[in-house]
């Protein structure tokens, strides 16, 4: 027994350590998906839609110290039960998720290792059985050092959590997972992969000595058997969406994108809700446009708002280039910052920058 509570006590603090680091690494993408289960569409918790980031930044770094303090062996009775409560916080929302098919990624390891609400569900029913076994055997697992040690190290540890959370927002991801990272060649991405179409199941139907059989094909009916009585078709396996998906560049109804695509070097901006855009950010837009274009960039703007509601906004901020429209999501899953820029090259992605960073965006 000994044997398996170390082996639980090491999987369960490595795999929270792993988990919140990588959340930490995107505060912002795991408020997102907070922002997603608290919409009325999952559960129709709104009030807390604009408490999405603080609460991501606090889980993100509570599951990080909870799992060092679980290696340490520190504040046992503590750390057992906000284990225990947060396993089951996030249990109940990637069953939900799941069974109402509400939420298609829960979010657990960012955009670094996508998983479906049925593989999380189960992830979080392995680590639930494992913080079970290390609740009724805490006599069995030791302090690593005295407890002024271990307060110095969890003290240390949610500092240094706190700065690189603190960096990420104000610059970007320190480690970029997301499709629309840089190199990604834009047109590629968005294509089907072959390997992944769907697969559909023929179900054939008969009736043999008064029973029902059904036989399974993946086409024709089987062989030398055409009297069936029915046939029903089922997806056995569904077809994988290109990485890039949903990204369309548009204007009075138009399609833009492949035109945009082909061009030599074209810089984004990026607003994908005015209603959020910086004022610091902003108003450094108007240089960044000015050194852009002597670089020899076209310069574009993409919103998911209209121009006509951006007009007022960019007329204050002295800014004057063609906005065309874009779906929000892939906006801000592109760069993590509301005003942002992204750079091309014959729809190559070639650079990205949080509006901190403009001037230091290499053209």
């Amino acid at each position: 027994m000994k044997a398996l509570v170390t082996f639980c006590r090491w999987f369960v603090g490595i795999l929270f350590i792993f988990s919140g680091l990588i959340k930490l690494n995107d505060p912002l993408g795991f408020s997102y998906k907070l922002d997603e289960y608290f919409s009325a569409d999952v559960l129709n918790l709104e009030f807390l839609q604009t408490l999405a980031l603080p609460m991501a930044i606090f889980l993100v770094i509570f599951e990080v110290i909870l799992g060092i303090m679980l290696l340490i062996g520190f504040q046992k009775k503590f750390t057992i039960w906000s284990l225990l409560l947060m396993i089951g916080f996030f249990t109940f929302l990637t069953f939900y998720s799941a069974f109402f098919d509400k939420v298609t990624d829960c979010g657990c390891f960012g955009d670094a290792i996508p998983l479906v609400p049925w593989e999380s569900f189960a992830k979080d029913v392995i680590l639930l059985v494992m913080i079970l076994i290390l609740f009724f055997n805490m006599d069995k697992w030791k302090t690593a050092f005295a407890k002024a040690t271990s307060s110095i190290i969890i003290l240390v540890a949610t500092i240094i959590c706190f700065m690189i959370a603190y960096y990420v927002l104000m610059h970007l991801p320190i480690l970029d997972f997301r499709a629309y990272k840089v190199g990604t060649d834009i047109e590629v991405a968005m294509q089907e992969d072959p390997n992944q179409k769907e697969v559909y199941g023929y179900d054939w139907y008969y009736t043999v000595d008064g029973e029902e059989e059904i036989i399974t094909t993946d086409g024709l009916p089987p062989e030398g058997r055409p009297d069936y009585d029915k046939v029903e078709t089922r997806v056995i396996q569904e077809a994988a969406l290109p990485k890039i998906h949903d990204f369309a560049i548009e204007r009075n109804g138009e399609d833009f994108t492949q035109e945009i695509l082909d061009k030599e070097k074209v810089a984004f901006v990026l607003i994908y809700d005015m209603t959020k855009a910086e004022d610091g950010g902003m108003s450094k837009l108007a240089t960044f446009i000015s050194r852009a274009q002597k670089a020899g960039y076209e310069v574009i703007g993409l919103s998911a708002n209209s121009e006509e509601q951006l007009a007022p906004m960019l007329k204050m901020h002295d800014v004057s280039i063609p906005f065309y429209t874009t779906d929000g999501t892939q906006i801000k899953t592109a760069v993590r910052s509301t005003p942002s820029v992204m750079t091309i090259k014959k729809g190559v992605i070639t650079g990205k920058s949080h509006w901190n960073d403009f001037e230091d965006l290499s053209l």
